[in-house]
């Protein structure tokens, strides 16, 4: 386009009046203003556009043709201000957010069921992805936020703590039982048992190796699983001791179905939260989410 949008609404705004005077009176310039920004506007097609009258101005044939394809953009323009302008008085938005299948279902479901109920009208986007997934997912400005596992460094990123989570090994009776009968004792269980535990790629593995090594503890036999769930379910089944996080399987270890395996120095808890880039201005519906669980924290 050639042309400037103001030369394009002077020349919608006179065609529409049919009169250069009422058009400066509508658009509040003056009429020799209107009249240089068409001959402009002429001069630039090759074409005349109007031809005067003692009524006014007419358009000529080339003119018509220019306006319809003028008066449809300026249409859909004003359709756009007036959809724009509904769904901020509705608070229409997206929301990107990552987080791990397992903070999703034990943590964030009871965020959003909330927030949706509150914001209907604020479309979700969710990512499933481990917390290192997540994290990367942030640096590189494809989600808007995530619930992850506090991690080592913070560069550019604002945590907001939500709650610890504690690690711990977990099988179940009849497992143990076997381990006994074979002259283990519980100071050996991790030695000797087979370990279920997330695959290396993951924030929780990693820290698991940490403290395995830290505490020289060897593993001789160990499977690598990519869901939690699906760890809590094997070790339900008496496959081996699995590596969970402890506040997922309380209602197990209540009632007995998993017993949580004694350790001589307790795994050190972590803490979860949401995390945001600070380099970024964040859109109107992150904010709206910030603000949300802030309060929901406090109240829930």
């Amino acid at each position: 386009m050639n042309q400037s949008l103001s030369s394009y609404r002077i020349f919608y705004t006179v065609a529409n009046t049919g009169n250069i005077s009422k058009a400066a009176k509508e658009l509040y310039i003056s009429q020799p203003a209107i009249s240089k920004s068409i001959q402009k506007l002429e001069e630039s097609l090759g074409c005349r556009l109007f031809s005067r009258s003692s009524r006014g101005v007419l358009l000529t044939d080339e003119g018509r043709l220019l306006y319809d394809h003028v008066r449809s953009a300026f249409e859909t323009l004003t359709l756009g201000e007036e959809k724009l302008k509904r769904s901020i008085e509705l608070g229409v938005g997206h929301l990107k957010l990552g987080v791990s299948s397992t903070l999703c279902k034990y943590l964030l479901l009871p965020y959003l069921k909330e927030f949706v109920r509150q914001n209907p009208h604020i479309s979700i986007s969710i990512s499933c992805k481990s917390t290192n997934e997540t994290l990367k997912l942030l640096e590189e400005n494809k989600i808007d936020i995530g619930l992850i596992g506090r991690p080592a460094a913070l560069k550019n990123i604002h945590f907001d703590f939500l709650e610890e989570i504690e690690d711990t090994f977990v099988a179940t009776h009849d497992y143990l039982h076997n381990l006994r009968a074979r002259g283990i004792t519980r100071h050996e269980i991790l030695s000797n048992a087979t370990l279920m535990m997330l695959d290396k790629n993951n924030m929780t593995r990693q820290y698991i190796d940490s403290y395995l090594l830290e505490n020289q503890i060897q593993i001789h036999d160990s499977i690598d699983i990519s869901d939690m769930d699906l760890l809590i379910d094997f070790a339900r089944i008496g496959v081996g001791a699995a590596c969970v996080i402890k506040n997922f399987v309380r209602k197990d270890l209540a009632d007995g179905s998993l017993v949580e395996i004694p350790l001589d120095i307790p795994i050190p808890k972590r803490e979860v939260g949401f995390a945001y880039r600070t380099n970024v201005r964040p859109s109107t519906s992150l904010e709206e989410f910030i603000r949300f669980y802030q309060n929901f924290r406090v109240e829930g």
